[in-house]
């Protein structure tokens, strides 16, 4: 007799929790970033973006500019307004004892960015990213700097990639 109440029970009780679990997940809402009724992309092409100041900074804007408005070029009239700071610094990482030289490195482009209604200037999402590029180094100084700039550009189109998807992340909401 009891064994057939603590069934019930455990019934009951796995029931209650089926039911629990479909109204906690009810309020989940999966849908995509650059869906047509999201209003994601039209909002990304009505973004400006700051002038830059260096050339890692004019690396990272052009990608910017081109992830936003996906290849038709920067916004006439921008509803939102974005100004960006990049840096980069580059580290040595394999030091050859006998000349104490570097043979590699890793370049690191760090971005901090502020995503504003060009309307009443309210702060809509503000941040910081960085990315790593690794690069080895030449003995001849002409390809070392090369070697660099590459590296240099290969981050700042990464960190705009993450850039670009947190104003989109933003915009969405």
């Amino acid at each position: 007799m009891s064994f057939d109440i603590a069934c019930k029970l455990a019934r009951n009780a796995g029931i209650a929790m089926i039911f629990a679990s479909a109204a906690f997940l009810s309020a989940c809402q999966v849908r995509p970033l650059y869906s047509e009724s999201s209003g994601v992309v039209e909002k990304l092409s009505s973004v400006g973006f700051s002038p830059a100041s260096s050339r890692v900074e004019q690396q990272v804007r052009n990608r910017l500019i081109f992830l936003a408005s996906r290849g038709a070029g920067e916004a006439v009239n921008p509803q939102y307004q974005v100004e960006i700071r990049a840096t980069t610094s580059v580290a040595d990482t394999l030091l050859t004892d006998s000349t104490d030289t570097s043979r590699a490195g890793r370049v690191t482009v760090s971005v901090t960015y502020t995503l504003r209604s060009a309307t009443d200037d309210h702060v809509i999402k503000a941040g910081s990213r960085a990315t790593t590029a690794l690069v080895d180094f030449s003995e001849q100084e002409f390809a070392k700097q090369r070697a660099i700039r590459d590296a240099e550009n290969r981050a700042a189109d990464q960190v705009a990639e993450f850039v670009g998807a947190d104003i989109a992340a933003a915009l969405s909401r």
